[in-house]
């Protein structure tokens, strides 16, 4: 019997074009049992979208008092509405043993680490700066000046990839989901997740004290 450990908290960052939306897409097809974190938001609920499922909705007073009570692992506000991570939602997910993964930008991540340093942070790369730059280019919906403020980001928030334990190329969507799935598989064989319950038998049988304290 394997020991059991809690969740894990899998935060997918990277520049903006470099493909999050659809990677995370494509793992979550691949690992259905992974959780999607979701958020908390004071904007108007669009057609479809559901309470809990697509958005926690909350009125902007409601968000201001989960700010004060620092109950969000980040949050940012873009145009008049503000969004943010429930610190419960994720904490809840973790504690029933089930991994949950958190789409967000470089600047979300700061913070999510900040407030939950324990979480696996992975930084998603382009294959190179020219197919970031087609990629954002190939669009064809922007002027160049915001193409070139929009790259300039990118080479910034690339160059805090030193603050992730893991990066990733997405060069392949299905190779790089494989990388992503390893990375989970080897964060959950780590020594120091097994519960120290685990090791309560083994322990009758030596006088060296607990295992899980050496």
């Amino acid at each position: 019997m394997e020991p059991k450990d809690g969740g894990l908290l899998i935060v997918l960052s990277g520049p903006s074009g470099v493909g999050k939306g659809t990677v995370c897409k494509a793992l979550r097809s691949r690992m259905p049992e992974l959780v999607y974190s979701v958020s908390a938001t004071t904007r108007a609920p669009r057609e479809g979208e559901r309470e809990g499922t697509d958005y926690f909705f909350r009125t902007r007073e409601e968000f201001l008092e989960m700010i004060r009570s620092d109950a969000l692992l980040e949050y940012t506000e873009y145009v008049g509405n503000y969004y943010g991570t429930p610190r419960d939602f994720v904490e809840r997910t973790l504690a029933e043993g089930k991994d949950i993964i958190l789409e967000i930008d470089v600047a979300g991540a700061r913070q999510v680490k900040e407030k939950f340093p324990r979480g696996v942070f992975v930084f998603l790369l382009p294959p190179s700066f020219e197919a970031l730059k087609q990629r954002i280019a190939g669009r064809g919906t922007e002027p160049p000046e915001i193409i070139a403020h929009r790259l300039r980001k990118a080479a910034e928030e690339v160059a805090r990839v030193r603050d992730y334990q893991y990066a990733v190329v997405n060069d392949d969507i299905e190779a790089c989901c494989a990388r992503i799935q390893a990375i989970i598989t080897a964060e959950h064989c780590r020594s120091e997740r097994v519960p120290p319950g685990y090791f309560r038998e083994f322990e009758r049988m030596t006088s060296a004290g607990p295992i899980s304290e050496r």
